[in-house]
């Protein structure tokens, strides 16, 4: 019998997640971007707590258009600092202040898109984990984008926070064998 991948909560929305979103490849550059940032939010916490918040943030941080995050400063921290319904923490919202700063730059450079998915050659990588144990927080690849975004002037992007946003966004194929997702997005290039 194939199962889901044992991170998965009871809840359906983290069902829904799993099953739908997780793992897929995304080649946009602002649904890339997107992700990052929520991933440097979660950073402390649990995955449940930032799907809950989701919608929040998009509202809170205008449908996380970087161009007009770039443009923020201390006041618009001071609101976000205020809203309940985000994670409010004052180093994760400059972080994402100055990170769409930096997004712009790469975007302007070759694309945020391109930019990442030139370290997996374009497609992704295919992982065969049995176990969720077997599944590393981090990896040799995962700290070399980690390096190179900090290089860059990205924060809050350390080698488990890439990593978790490689597979989210599909560049590392990381269900576990025996669920049903790892051989439906093995066949995703």
């Amino acid at each position: 019998m194939q199962e889901r991948c044992g991170w998965v909560g009871q809840e359906d929305i983290y069902i829904a997640y799993h099953d739908t979103e997780w793992g897929v490849p995304v080649y946009d550059s602002r649904a890339l971007w997107e992700k990052l940032v929520l991933d440097g939010f979660q950073a402390g916490l649990s995955w449940i707590t930032i799907l809950k918040k989701r919608q929040n943030f998009i509202e809170a941080f205008h449908g996380f258009d970087p161009n007009v995050i770039a443009t923020w400063g201390e006041p618009e921290i001071e609101t976000l600092l205020q809203n309940p319904g985000i994670i409010r923490h004052r180093g994760k919202i400059a972080a994402t202040i100055s990170n769409a700063r930096v997004w712009q730059a790469i975007e302007q450079e070759q694309g945020f898109d391109t930019y990442l998915w030139n370290f997996v050659g374009g497609k992704p990588l295919q992982n065969n984990f049995k176990l969720l144990a077997d599944v590393p927080p981090s990896t040799p690849l995962s700290t070399e984008i980690s390096k190179d975004l900090k290089k860059r002037g990205f924060k809050f992007c350390g080698p488990t926070i890439v990593y978790a946003f490689m597979e989210a966004v599909g560049m590392a194929n990381d269900h576990i064998v025996t669920c049903p997702r790892h051989s439906h997005l093995s066949k995703t290039r």
